[in-house]
């Protein structure tokens, strides 16, 4: 039934985000010149580097989905064997994902300042206005990702024992995850590949 609750939770968040990739569009439709004179203020290569580090914790996250699926919580053996990567649990993967995912934050918080020095700000324009709109939502989104992995890990810690329960809570919290991370595609194409 979580799972259930969890895919439509966000089947909603998707209409969200739909209505903003509606307003994006509509308002760049109005206003090709200043699309064209913002948009070259952005950091291509930064964000393409920043969403590479997205996108691959999006892996780390499923790795850590088919540590709990196989009940291992946490890392087998010792902490310095030569492969210790292959003996990693959920624990392991999921602070990994944790790690990938304010790294992407920090990026976009580093990128927002860039931008603002640029003159680039939501009053300033209605590109600004959308580019912080659209984003921002997407980087809150992530955070409340963050929070739910912080939540999943403190409840390995606490339960004696690793249930089928704490294994279901950590599939839902990839599901978020991954559809953050496709949102986040969809963002990264509109917003800094497509001219």
């Amino acid at each position: 039934m979580v799972s259930v609750g969890t895919i439509i939770w966000l089947s909603s968040e998707l209409m969200f985000f739909a209505a903003l990739f509606a307003s994006y569009f509509t308002i760049r439709s109005v206003s090709p010149q200043l699309w064209a004179q913002s948009t070259a203020h952005l950091n291509v290569a930064f964000a393409s580097g920043n969403t590479t580090i997205l996108v691959l914790s999006s892996l780390t996250c499923q790795l850590g989905v088919f540590a709990a699926e196989r009940g291992q919580v946490g890392r087998k053996g010792k902490v310095l064997t030569l492969h210790p990567v292959k003996e990693w649990g959920l624990r392991e993967w999921f602070v990994l994902t944790y790690c990938m995912g304010a790294i992407f934050i920090g990026g976009q918080a580093f990128e927002y300042t860039n931008l603002i020095h640029e003159g680039i700000t939501i009053p300033s324009s209605a590109y600004g206005t959308m580019f912080y709109l659209t984003t921002g939502f997407h980087g809150l989104h992530v955070t409340g990702g963050l929070i739910a992995f912080l939540f999943v890990l403190g409840r390995t810690f606490v339960a004696r024992r690793f249930t089928h329960e704490q294994a279901v809570t950590a599939i839902v919290v990839s599901y978020y995850w991954h559809f953050v991370d496709v949102v986040w595609i969809g963002l990264f194409a509109t917003i800094y590949l497509i001219k």
